[in-house]
């Protein structure tokens, strides 16, 4: 009715006059939950019209019981966290009366990306964080969506504080640059091994920018493996099509080839489309020139490997 009376643009400017940075703004293609809390947000809770609104995901300490996910038998939980600024960690716990937390989750280390389809449930969201310098994924859900979106926000809101720290002269966009981000593409691929002699396996891919993962499993806890993606002008590459010598056997005949300073990686995709997609995202990336960071990152990967 407003948007009747008024027009987009003035709703724009009531609603959406006090957005905080950290907010994420979901677009046509972001999961339902998000989009139905957005509008939410803005119509009928109207959170953003008044400036300096303490809001349930701002004040840097978030408490509450998810249902998480058990790594070896995939029953889902309820399990006690807590998201402390303070501390600058995310912490969940075994028991809600135990004093010492089963993980304590560094934020500066966190993804977290909405996934009801791989987790099969519309509020289903993913956290990856690093562990030893390895992804670690935990499962979540909450069966209240404005609590999902709420931890969501509250995390995104911590980090911020901390990036703010880290980068004091940092302008809005460039803070909200280096929040996390969703992954860049996930799917099945088959792979071979260094030697590329031996047969291709289907695995579940994962590019979390920088960082490409293989999992036996989507829900899997840990990667079976990682690969660094540098930048092209540091020896990485990707190519459509196998090098004439592999040897693997195959069943899907849709080839691409990585390279990287120190070896080559073999996939194979069931589709010229996937195929095409997966190129795409890599090259994104690989075009893409590395922060101080990440190549800190890279010289932690080729000292592990």
């Amino acid at each position: 009715q407003f948007l009747e009376q008024h027009g987009n643009a003035v709703a724009k400017a009531t609603y959406e006059a006090h957005i905080p940075i950290y907010y994420y703004q979901p677009t046509h293609a972001d999961c339902q939950v998000l989009r139905e809390q957005w509008i939410r947000a803005k119509y009928e809770r109207k959170e953003f019209t008044e400036p300096g609104r303490q809001l349930p995901y701002s004040n840097g300490l978030k408490e509450g019981i998810l249902w998480k996910r058990g790594r070896d038998n995939g029953q889902f939980l309820p399990r006690k966290f807590l998201l402390s600024e303070q501390d600058g960690c995310l912490k969940y716990f075994a028991k809600p009366d135990a004093k010492e937390p089963k993980i304590n989750i560094k934020i500066d280390t966190i993804n977290a990306t909405f996934q009801p389809v791989k987790i099969r449930n519309p509020n289903g969201l993913q956290i990856s964080y690093l562990k030893d310098n390895k992804t670690r994924n935990i499962f979540l859900y909450h069966g209240d969506g404005k609590e999902i979106v709420d931890w969501f926000n509250a995390i995104r809101a911590v980090q911020v504080h901390y990036l703010k720290v880290a980068f004091p002269v940092a302008s809005d966009s460039e803070i909200k640059s280096r929040l996390m981000q969703k992954f860049l593409k996930e799917g099945y691929m088959e792979k071979t091994g260094p030697r590329q002699r031996e047969a291709f396996k289907k695995r579940w891919f994962t590019l979390d920018h920088r960082r490409l993962m293989y999992f036996k499993d989507p829900l899997d806890a840990f990667a079976k493996g990682e690969v660094f993606m540098g930048s092209r002008e540091h020896g990485y590459s990707v190519t459509q099509g196998l090098p004439a010598g592999a040897q693997g056997s195959f069943s899907w005949q849709y080839g691409l080839t990585i390279v990287t300073p120190d070896r080559e990686y073999l996939f194979t995709c069931e589709t010229e489309s996937d195929q095409q997609d997966w190129i795409a995202a890599f090259s994104q990336v690989i075009e893409q020139p590395m922060t101080p960071q990440e190549y800190a990152i890279e010289a932690y990967f080729k000292l592990s490997s």
